[in-house]
């Protein structure tokens, strides 16, 4: 009875886990890895993933970053469902599920700051680094999205699409080896001073 009732508690707090925002990003970044890992040349693209760099008023998180001769790509993924509006600088997009509607950050806007802070950490040309968004899940856009905006596969097109060489080989080396030692150390310590530090930032708007 006893080991029942455990196994009952375990699948419970598990479907609760599963449901849960911070989940369905990580599942999201997950899949993510997965198509670069598998469609990404290893020999071309460098990936680094989960990248938290310290900035002037805390932190900021990036989901993936890619670097190549082609440039630096600087990755947001929403694992989102439902229908999805916005534009490319509008402040906020919308997200609509059934009668259910829900108002998020321009992610565009949101990984603008990815961008720059690595581009200031880096020194390098804003020209060589691109922002791209790439949606994972069930989500259908209902209006005209810029080409960095896409859905999972299209991220990997985008990416291979451009194909002028900015970057030579040591610098790309060199760029890897600069992110990862800038980045913050991966722990759930980092995690947390990260999301204490986004909640900060909304209370501050409300």
């Amino acid at each position: 009875m006893g080991q029942l009732l455990f196994l009952v508690v375990v699948l419970f707090l598990f479907s609760i886990l599963v449901k849960s925002p911070w989940f369905k990003g990580k599942w999201g970044e997950f899949q993510i890895a997965l198509l670069f890992k598998f469609f990404l040349p290893k020999e071309q693209y460098t990936v680094l993933h989960n990248i938290t760099l310290p900035t002037e008023d805390g932190t900021t998180q990036i989901d993936h970053i890619v670097v190549s001769r082609y440039g630096i790509f600087v990755v947001e993924t929403k694992n989102m469902k439902g229908w999805i509006f916005g534009g490319e600088f509008q402040e906020t997009w919308t997200q609509k599920i059934f009668k259910v509607t829900h108002k998020f950050q321009n992610p565009l806007r949101q990984n603008y700051k990815h961008t720059q802070t690595l581009g200031s950490m880096l020194e390098l040309n804003s020209e060589a680094i691109y922002s791209v968004v790439v949606f994972i899940g069930d989500s259908t856009f209902k209006t005209s999205m810029p080409a960095n905006v896409t859905y999972a596969r299209g991220c990997v097109d985008y990416i291979k699409s451009k194909t002028n060489v900015v970057l030579s080989a040591t610098q790309v080396a060199q760029i890897s080896t600069d992110i990862t030692r800038g980045a913050l150390r991966k722990s759930f310590a980092t995690d947390r001073m990260h999301v204490q530090h986004v909640r900060e930032i909304i209370r501050n708007k409300g």
